[in-house]
């Protein structure tokens, strides 16, 4: 069912690993259906960890975004609604990745505008979808500049750990390049994440993040909690596990700030 306007594209970067990311991009995703959109998650990292996690399996899958990335303009229209997989996650949708998406830096090497392949492709499924969440790999190449190319905000997760703000640099360094060829700046927003206020290590890099970014720092800070590994485990979300468990409340108010941004 067509929505009211084109989707908001999401995409959730961070080149630091391990930094809470895919679990970011499924349970915001989840949340926001939840709140009753249409919601399409994009799985553009390699490792396909956002697939596994919808239990899609490399073996199950004919056809992956990679296809996308080396089909003719005029082929996106018939690929996409073989590639996405409806209500995979309880009402979220995924297009799923695959290790050969690894192979786009050398498979791409001589095309034009391939920076911009993923947003003029997604242009054929917006009117379907409230919003499109990207789980973006965790380097710099072609699928993360086409992700912050496609995005209409930047989702950075950040660990509330003293070496994951080292990682930010990097993904800064990209957006200010990208940015001086950008019709307009990435918009972006932080929000921490496995913060546990038990530890001081943790409280004294929150303080510094919001001393440094301040506006650009959601209000809302993700917690420990181990129900995020069990839902992993039995692919699902935090949310079928237990919608009133701390992740759960933590990606729901992260949900309400984002749906803010747009009201």
């Amino acid at each position: 069912m067509p929505c009211g306007m084109d989707a908001k594209i999401l995409a959730i970067a961070n080149q630091k690993g391990g930094v809470g990311k895919t679990t970011t991009a499924v349970n915001l995703g989840s949340a926001l259906v939840r709140r009753g959109k249409k919601v399409l998650l994009v799985d553009l990292d390699p490792h396909a960890c956002a697939t596994l996690h919808g239990r899609i399996y490399p073996e199950d899958l004919h056809i992956s975004l990679y296809d996308i990335f080396l089909s003719l303009d005029g082929d996106w229209t018939k690929i996409w609604p073989r590639l996405i997989r409806t209500n995979v996650l309880h009402g979220l949708d995924l297009a799923p990745g695959s290790i050969r998406l690894a192979d786009l830096e050398t498979d791409l090497l001589q095309q034009r505008a391939k920076g911009s392949i993923l947003a003029r492709s997604l242009k054929h499924i917006l009117p379907r979808y409230d919003f499109i969440v990207l789980d973006c790999p965790p380097h710099v190449g072609i699928l993360l500049v086409n992700a912050l190319v496609a995005a209409d905000l930047l989702v950075i997760p950040i660990q509330t750990d003293f070496l994951a703000l080292h990682g930010l640099k990097l993904l800064f360094d990209t957006l200010n390049t990208l940015n001086k060829v950008l019709p307009e700046p990435v918009r972006y927003r932080a929000v921490p994440t496995m913060y546990d206020m038990r530890t001081k290590a943790c409280r004294r890099v929150l303080e510094l993040m919001q001393e440094k970014m301040g506006p650009a720092l959601f209000n809302t800070i993700i917690g420990v909690d181990t129900r995020f590994r069990e839902a992993s485990a039995m692919g699902c979300t935090i949310f079928d596990i237990d919608n009133r468990s701390r992740g759960a409340l933590c990606y729901e108010a992260l949900a309400g700030e984002v749906l803010e941004l747009w009201q």
